[in-house]
């Protein structure tokens, strides 16, 4: 690394500007129902703002490889800023929902593109005995901003009103870019691969269909026996399966998926897919379980779940921390066995059990979560050479979004179809308390297959060492 470059400060610039892209994310969730009465939509036209930023996030994390390789640093990081900053304006002033939707999306193309170009330069900036605190660091800004998103959300909807959630963050995203127009600093090589469009047209289609087929299966009442659903998943997984036998034939391939090759990357981005999928789904299971059976207000049950989210993102640099002290394994060994725990504790909920043990025990899942997130992840991507960093970068970003649809659509279609059977066993009128117990039978099911998932989590904590960066010599 060039001694010139201010670390320190390209840093503080990426932490400003990914707090205020991320907090984004989550930050329309409880406004959703204001939406639809303001715009006049119903449930499933206002859910694109959620399910289309996924969407567009997951299409764009595999060009991420691409354009990190053709654009520098600097031009990447404010190029991505000013889209975010275009669509958060064009949101703010929306007149209607299509309007609305427009910058949304264009929001989601800022947030799809920034944190692999963050997380590539970091790479490069700092060395791998360091990459632990330095990952949990930026870890702290990424579990924390969206932990604090709908908590936040309720307040400035409930004083200023739904376009004040989009107001308020234009000028920090334009003090952002102001400040990484005066500081950033290059980071890395531009070497402009060739571009190949057939490899972009079927990653698109293979991400984008997955993310929408998995998203729609868990809102669709035939769930996965949707014809429909299923065509899409099965259209997205050829195309999926045509873009990695393409990449391997490419000198300069779009994705390099020989990275799986790499075995630490192979475990370590397994790991960190089951450990989004579990945590996804225990996000949108808990509320509803909260407010379900437990009758507990939609504000309320956000309450409750908030210390174990906020613990999540505060414990991040301490795992970075621990993880350069004492390796992956240690740390992946213990959350792991944690995981297994909560989840045999969450197949056994029921509504007579008291509200601390939830929230203790959700504030277990969310640190054991932090002890594999981020290590797992950091560990991955130190097995590579410097050439895959765009590449592991962009792979582990693109399965994101897909892990995290993937464990809410499964999940929950697993709990929809415990519900199901335990009432069709039952022969008298359908009551509140028949709803309630059916839920928890659901809930049940659902766990005792993340219980499965956690416990092959386990098994293969055990077989991750301590990676070894091939480009760095070893201090």
């Amino acid at each position: 690394m060039d001694s010139k470059i201010n670390t320190r400060v390209i840093m503080i610039t990426f932490m400003i500007g990914a707090f205020f892209v991320i907090l984004n994310e989550t930050l329309l969730n409880i406004a959703l129902t204001e939406l639809m009465n303001v715009f006049d939509v119903d449930a499933t036209t206002v859910q694109w703002m959620a399910t289309g930023f996924m969407l567009v996030m997951g299409v764009l994390m595999p060009i991420s490889a691409l354009l990190i390789q053709w654009f520098t640093t600097r031009q990447m990081f404010i190029g991505v800023m000013t889209l975010f900053l275009i669509g958060t304006t064009i949101a703010a002033c929306a007149v209607n929902f299509s309007m609305l939707l427009t910058g949304r999306m264009i929001q989601a193309v800022g947030t799809g593109l920034l944190i692999p170009v963050i997380m590539n330069a970091l790479l490069f900036m700092y060395r791998p005995e360091v990459r632990g605190k330095v990952m949990g660091t930026f870890g702290l800004v990424i579990m924390f901003a969206p932990a604090i998103g709908p908590t936040l959300s309720g307040v400035i909807v409930d004083f200023l009103g739904w376009r004040w959630l989009f107001i308020s963050v234009i000028p920090f995203a334009v003090f952002s870019i102001l400040f990484a127009l005066k500081f950033l600093q290059n980071v890395g090589e531009v070497t402009r691969p060739k571009v190949d469009i057939i490899s972009i047209i079927l990653s698109s289609i293979g991400i984008g269909g997955i993310v929408y087929g998995f998203s729609s299966a868990g809102e669709d009442p035939e769930g996965f026996s949707s014809i429909r659903i299923l065509s899409i998943i099965f259209i997205s997984l050829l195309s999926l399966l045509l873009f990695v036998l393409r990449q391997l034939k490419l000198e300069e391939p779009l994705l390099d998926v020989r990275v799986f090759k790499n075995k630490n990357y192979a475990l370590g981005v397994s790991l960190f897919v089951i450990v989004i999928m579990v945590m996804f789904a225990s996000e949108i299971m808990m509320p509803m379980y909260l407010q379900g059976p437990l009758g507990y207000s939609a504000k309320f049950a956000g309450l409750l779940l908030l210390p174990g989210a906020l613990l999540n993102g505060l414990m991040s640099p301490v795992m970075g921390t621990l993880f350069d002290r004492f390796g992956p394994r240690k740390l992946m060994i213990s959350g792991t066995i944690g995981l297994v725990g909560v989840m045999i504790f969450f197949s056994n909920i029921n509504p007579s059990m008291p509200i601390w043990s939830f929230i203790l025990v959700y504030i277990i899942l969310m640190l054991s979560i932090s002890a594999i997130m981020m290590p797992a992840h950091t560990n991955a991507l130190n097995e590579l050479p410097k050439k895959l960093y765009p590449h592991g970068t962009a792979i582990a970003n693109t399965l994101q979004p897909i892990g995290g649809a993937l464990g809410v659509s499964i999940f929950v279609s697993i709990m929809s179809q415990g519900q199901s059977s335990y009432l069709e066993k039952q022969s008298g009128p359908i009551t509140e308390k028949l709803m309630n117990e059916a839920m928890t039978q659901g809930v049940h099911h659902a766990y005792w297959f993340a219980l499965a998932l956690c416990i092959g989590a386990f098994f293969i904590s055990l077989f991750i060492k301590k990676a070894i960066a091939p480009d760095f010599e070893q201090s």
